[in-house]
C-alpha cells in the first residue's frame, strides 16, 4: 500500500510540473537589480526620484505609457480625446482591470487618485505642482472620466505615463492609511508588492492577473547598493543580474566590457548633471563670482578625460533631445584669465574658500567635482569638497537652502520637455530651488504652460535657457549616457533612457 501511494505521489508531481511547463501564464526565475538609492516612500505623490521610477514602474500603471522607445501609447486608459480648445481630455478606461489587492480599477479610482494629487496629500510632496493645469477629474461613468483643465498642458499626457500620477487603490489606502501604503504599495502593475526593507531593498513578485499579460518571470528583487565598486562586485559575482544607472563611474566600464559574462548597455538619455549655485549667500551671490567660475572650468577637456564618451557638454540643464534645447545657444568659454579679472572686479581675494556639495556614492561626478576644483584652485580659489549621503543631500541639504556655495543637481528631465526641468529648478518656491526668487523668469516659465502650438512654446523655452544662462544660475556640465550593466543570463531587456524600466517580457536563463 506504501509503495502505491509513493508511485501515485510521484505520478501527480510529475502531471504539476509538465502543467506548469506547458502553462504561459505562470511564470519562472528570479531577476535581481541593483539600485543605488532608497527612495523611502513608495507613494506616487512623494517622490521626484528617478530610483523609485525604476521600482514604481513594475508596481503602478499611468493612464498613459512611454517605453524605452519614447513613444507615448495607452496605458490604464485605452483612448483618449483632447478638446479643440484643449481644456478637456476625455479617457476611455480599461475594463476587468484590478489592483493587486482585488479592489476593481474604475472612474472612482482616477477621480480619487488626482483628488488626492491635487489635495492635501500631494501639497506634503513635490509632484502637484507638475500637474497644476488639472482643475478637476470629473466622472462620466464607470469606465469614462474627465479632465477638465485651468488651461492646456501641452505635456500632460506624458506626464500622465510616470511618477504622481500613478493610479492609486481608493479603498485600500483609505482603510490602511498614507503611512502604511508609503511602504506597502498596492498598484494595478505587473508585480505585486512582497516586502520593504529600508536601505537594504524591495521585493516583488509576478502578477498572473496583470492586464498587459502575465509576467515572465516570477520574482523581482532590487536590493540598494550605494556604493559603485560593491555594485559592480555583486554583478560579476552573480548575485546581482542588471545594475541601474547611474551608479556605474566611468572608470568601471572597461570592467564590465572585460567580463564575459556581462554585457554593457549604454543608450543615450536626458539625465543632465550641473553644479548649481547658492545664489542667495556667500561670493556666489554675486553674478560675476558665478560667471568666473563657470569660465574657469574646461568642461570639454572633463567630458573627453573623465566621462571618455559617455556624456556630451551642455550649454543649459537640459539634453538635446529635450524640447527648448537651441543648439545655438552658447556657453561662457573657457577662459581662465577672463575668470581672474571677473573675481578681482568682484572684490573676491585670493584663496577665497568655497564649498562643492555632491553625492557621496556618485564616483564619476567625485572625480569630475575634484577637476573642477583644481580648475577653481588655479583661479585663486580655495574650493572644498563635502560629499553628502544620497537621501539628506536630496531631502534636507537642497530643499532647505543649506548647500555650500556649489552645488551638485542631476537632473532625470524623463518627459524630455524644458519645461519639467526649469519649472522645477527656477520657479520660486518649488523644492528644487531654495535661493533664487525672480518675477521676470516665474512669468517667463508660467507663458509657456498654456500654449498649445508647440513652435512658439518652444520658442519662450530657449528664452527660459538663455536667460538662466545669462544670469549664471548653474555651471552645466554633462549630459550623461544612461549606463547599464547587465548579466548575459538576462534576454529581452531593454534598456530605457530615463531608468523606467518594465521588467514584465524579462527572461533569465
Amino acid at each position: 500500500m506504501e509503495l502505491k501511494f509513493t508511485r501515485s505521489l510521484l505520478g501527480a508531481l510529475a502531471l504539476s510540473t509538465a502543467l506548469i511547463a506547458a502553462s504561459p501564464s505562470l511564470a519562472a526565475g528570479k531577476l535581481t537589480v541593483s539600485l543605488s538609492q532608497d527612495p523611502g516612500s513608495w507613494d506616487p505623490v512623494d517622490t521626484f526620484l528617478v530610483a523609485w521610477a525604476t521600482v514604481a514602474t513594475n508596481i503602478f500603471d499611468g493612464l498613459t505609457y512611454r517605453g524605452p522607445d519614447l513613444k507615448l501609447v495607452p496605458g490604464l486608459a485605452e483612448s483618449w480625446q483632447v478638446s479643440e480648445d484643449g481644456k478637456k481630455i476625455t479617457f476611455k478606461l480599461r475594463q476587468n482591470v484590478k489592483f493587486h489587492d482585488g479592489e476593481p480599477f474604475n472612474a472612482d479610482a482616477v477621480k480619487f487618485t488626482f483628488d488626492r494629487l491635487l489635495g492635501d496629500e500631494g501639497s506634503k510632496g513635490p509632484q502637484k505642482s507638475n500637474y497644476a493645469a488639472i482643475e478637476k477629474v470629473e466622472v462620466v461613468d464607470p469606465s469614462t472620466v474627465d479632465f477638465i483643465l485651468k488651461s492646456p498642458d501641452p505635456v500632460l499626457l506624458t506626464k500622465l505615463a510616470g511618477y504622481g500620477a500613478m493610479i492609486v487603490p481608493p479603498n485600500y489606502i483609505k482603510e490602511k492609511g498614507e503611512d502604511y501604503f508609503n511602504t506597502h504599495p498596492v498598484g494595478t502593475g505587473a508585480f505585486k508588492f512582497i516586502s520593504y526593507e529600508p536601505k537594504i531593498g524591495v521585493k516583488l513578485e509576478a502578477n498572473p492577473d496583470y492586464w498587459g499579460g502575465a509576467p515572465k518571470i516570477s520574482e523581482l528583487d532590487y536590493k540598494f547598493i550605494t556604493e559603485p565598486a560593491t555594485a559592480v562586485a555583486e554583478l560579476q559575482a552573480g548575485r546581482v543580474d542588471i545594475v541601474v544607472p547611474p551608479i556605474i563611474p566611468i572608470s568601471m566600464v572597461p570592467t564590465i566590457k572585460g567580463d564575459s559574462r556581462l554585457e554593457l548597455m549604454s543608450v543615450p538619455g536626458p539625465t543632465v548633471d550641473a553644479l548649481r549655485f547658492n545664489t542667495r549667500d556667500g561670493i556666489t551671490a554675486d553674478v560675476r563670482v558665478r560667471k568666473a567660475i563657470i569660465m574657469a572650468v574646461d568642461r570639454k577637456t572633463i567630458v573627453d578625460a573623465i566621462l571618455a564618451g559617455q556624456a556630451s557638454e551642455i550649454v543649459s540643464f537640459q539634453s538635446s533631445l529635450s524640447l527648448g534645447y537651441d543648439p545655438d545657444l552658447k556657453g561662457l568659454p573657457f577662459d581662465p584669465e577672463g575668470a581672474k579679472k571677473l573675481l578681482a572686479e568682484a572684490g573676491v581675494k585670493p584663496g577665497a574658500p568655497l564649498q562643492i556639495d555632491i553625492r557621496g556614492n556618485d564616483a564619476t561626478m567625485n572625480e569630475v567635482a575634484q577637476a573642477v576644483s583644481s580648475y577653481l584652485q588655479a583661479v585663486g580659489l580655495n574650493p572644498t569638497i563635502k560629499p553628502y549621503e544620497l537621501n539628506v543631500l536630496l531631502n534636507d541639504i537642497i530643499p532647505q537652502g543649506k548647500t555650500g556655495a556649489l552645488f551638485q543637481q542631476k537632473w532625470g528631465g524623463w518627459t524630455f520637455d524644458y519645461d519639467n526641468t526649469a519649472y522645477s529648478m527656477y520657479h520660486s518656491g518649488e523644492k528644487w530651488n531654495p535661493y533664487e526668487k525672480d518675477a521676470e523668469l516665474d512669468k517667463l516659465l508660467e507663458s509657456q504652460r498654456p500654449m498649445t502650438d508647440a513652435a512658439e512654446r518652444e520658442k519662450v523655452l530657449k528664452q527660459i535657457a538663455a536667460y538662466v544662462n545669462d544670469k549664471a544660475l548653474e555651471l552645466p556640465l554633462y549630459n550623461s549616457n544612461a549606463i547599464y550593466g547587465v548579466n548575459k543570463r538576462v534576454k529581452n531587456f531593454t534598456p530605457a533612457p530615463d531608468n523606467r524600466i518594465k521588467l514584465n517580457e524579462v527572461t533569465v536563463d
